[in-house]
């Protein structure tokens, strides 16, 4: 008889875990948390929300790519950032270097002085190719979690652009958990006789986050600047400039990390 009323004990102790035994559940067996916010509090509300991907279908028919479940997964775990400014470039390049012309000139809603500071040219040696140019739109998006977090930065893949893009964007991935820094949009120019044309409020480029687990969802929440987080950012500020693989430092920023870094925003 006793061993049958610890056997029972037994079964509901392992089919309702004590809210200490919850609580060390690994970070897999919960949705993984990834916080957002600006960089800069400068001209910060042309910057839109980051919002998941959603495209809309006209069909209803449960057959339709539309209703797709792997494509609505897929779909889903991608967070769409919009484009904050009206740009038309367009480049020549010379023996010398390359000429630069702001093809909507007086027309354009931002001054010419602004847009050198937004939009930068790398160097010609540090081109990938000596014919395509490399340039860098610099964002006040910066991404930061406390679950072991990846942040993958894609081409808006699911919004078709035309030929507006004369060239391919330049993706990356680092993880947020320990590098937290503003992304910035990178581009390869590879058609030199069209021009570069982006549109406010057009999707500039998609982000997508990667966990230990990949069936994991991920939330993505406005983040508080914490000063703990400012801190940590200005530790791994410029780094690039003194390093040149950063991915070396990885050791050290997971040694010196804040236990907290993201603190949503109420």
């Amino acid at each position: 008889m006793l061993k049958n009323l610890f056997s029972k004990a037994a079964r509901e102790s392992e089919a309702e875990p004590t809210p200490e035994a919850a609580a060390r559940e690994p970070a897999e067996s919960r949705a993984y948390t990834a916080g957002w916010l600006l960089n800069s509090e400068n001209a910060s509300i042309i910057w839109d929300t980051p919002r998941p991907v959603r495209i809309e279908s006209q069909s209803s028919d449960p057959r339709s790519v539309g209703q797709c479940p792997s494509v609505l997964d897929f779909d889903r775990k991608h967070f769409m950032i919009n484009c904050p400014i009206d740009v038309h470039l367009r480049v020549n390049l010379t023996a010398a270097g390359m000429d630069i012309t702001n093809v909507l000139a007086d027309k354009s809603p931002i001054r010419s002085d602004a847009l050198q500071r937004w939009i930068v040219f790398q160097p010609r040696h540090e081109w990938r190719n000596p014919n395509r140019p490399v340039l860098q739109l610099l964002t006040a998006y910066v991404f930061v979690s406390d679950d072991p977090l990846y942040i993958n930065q894609y081409p808006p893949i699911f919004h078709y652009s035309g030929d507006r893009r004369p060239g391919i964007q330049i993706s990356g991935r680092f993880p947020i958990d320990i590098w937290p820094r503003a992304l910035m949009w990178a581009f390869e120019w590879h058609d030199t006789t069209k021009d570069l044309i982006l549109k406010r409020g057009e999707p500039l480029f998609y982000v997508r986050f990667e966990g230990p687990d990949p069936s994991t969802p991920v939330r993505l929440v406005e983040a508080r600047k914490t000063p703990e987080l400012e801190s940590f950012m200005s530790s791994i500020t410029g780094v690039s400039e003194i390093v040149g693989q950063t991915y070396s430092l990885f050791k050290n920023a997971r040694e010196r990390r804040p236990e907290t870094l993201l603190v949503p925003k109420a």
